[in-house]
């Protein structure tokens, strides 16, 4: 399949988000397992893996460093910086003297000695988008990271970045029910060269058909705050997942291969990351790329998840006020 840009980059339209190995959905498998996984989507063809110095407060970049010193040319690596632990807890921190930090840290645990693609994970609204992008360029400069990207900005916050240095790529949500991309941040991207990399394009497990019931999902899930998996919403969002499945099979597809050939025929600048800890769902996600939906499923799917349709919204009100990116009303 041909590759697509990210900045200097090229890579095959889905990669591989590694949060999961570490962080956010419940307990992470074993150290073991997941680093089968990791070799196990480099073989697959997986050439683009996304990390973060958040997730598991570093473990993730770890992992990602211990298990993969020996393959570092298979892939094209992202990392991110400005939202990290600090002392057990989540912090937002974009000022220039934390994320220098944070490079040579993550640089450390990653054992490499440039990252391809670095984004700002969030941005910090104490602290001047120019500053924090200006950090990110001396590392350009230093030889230390080849591209730079945003995660979770609006198209304003966007061009305001790429006028201090080129912006490679735009890190946002991405599936058929959020679509809050296609308000700005997707034309945007386009418009100024840069990817625009899809993360939670099944829509954090849902679209794949593999959540169900809210009580179900873990207590260190964080799924069980998000108001579209609460009680209530989450059963009038099994009505919609119950018509896109019906539009998988229409297709011939799985559910998740379905939500992931949708997101990467929205442009060819666009890119996704499914995560995942099991190695038949790698194998189900990769093969997406093989699945061509003419105009009629693709109109099926925009007519199902209108801006509207999805029951709750997508974070809580305190992760909420963190966001940029822009919100349907």
């Amino acid at each position: 399949m041909t590759k697509r840009a990210i900045g200097p980059l090229q890579t095959r339209a889905i990669g591989l988000g590694c949060m999961s190995l570490s962080h956010a959905y419940g307990a992470p498998p074993p150290a073991a397992e997941a680093a089968r996984l990791l070799h196990r989507a480099l073989d697959l063809g997986y050439d683009f893996l996304d990390t973060a110095a958040l997730y598991g407060f570093g473990a993730n970049e770890t992992l990602l460093g211990e298990t993969l010193k020996a393959r570092r040319g298979d892939y094209v690596l992202a990392s991110k910086c400005g939202m990290t632990g600090v002392n057990g807890t989540r912090v937002i921190d974009g000022r220039p003297e934390t994320l220098r930090a944070t490079i040579d840290e993550s640089l450390k645990r990653l054992q490499v000695e440039v990252i391809d693609l670095y984004y700002l994970h969030r941005y910090d609204r104490q602290v001047p988008i120019e500053d924090s992008v200006g950090a990110l360029a001396e590392m350009v400069r230093a030889g230390k990271v080849r591209a730079i990207g945003l995660s979770e900005v609006s198209a304003e916050t966007l061009r305001r970045a790429h006028a201090e240095h080129p912006i490679a790529a735009v890190q946002n949500e991405y599936s058929p029910w959020s679509r809050n991309v296609e308000i700005g941040v997707l034309a945007a991207t386009r418009e100024l060269g840069a990817a625009l990399v899809a993360f939670s394009p099944v829509a954090r497990g849902f679209l794949a058909d593999a959540i169900h019931d809210h009580a179900a999902l873990g207590e260190r899930d964080i799924r069980r705050g998000m108001p579209r998996f609460q009680p209530g919403n989450i059963e009038a969002n099994l009505g919609l997942l119950a018509r896109f499945k019906e539009i998988a099979q229409d297709a011939s597809c799985t559910p998740a291969q379905l939500s992931l050939a949708w997101v990467i025929a929205r442009g060819d600048h666009v890119v996704a990351i499914p995560g995942t800890t099991r190695l038949d769902h790698l194998e189900e996600n990769i093969g997406a790329l093989a699945v061509s939906l003419d105009e009629a499923v693709i109109a099926r799917i925009d007519a199902l998840f209108t801006p509207g349709a999805p029951h709750g919204a997508r974070y809580p009100a305190a992760t909420q006020a963190e966001i940029d990116t822009e919100e349907f009303a």
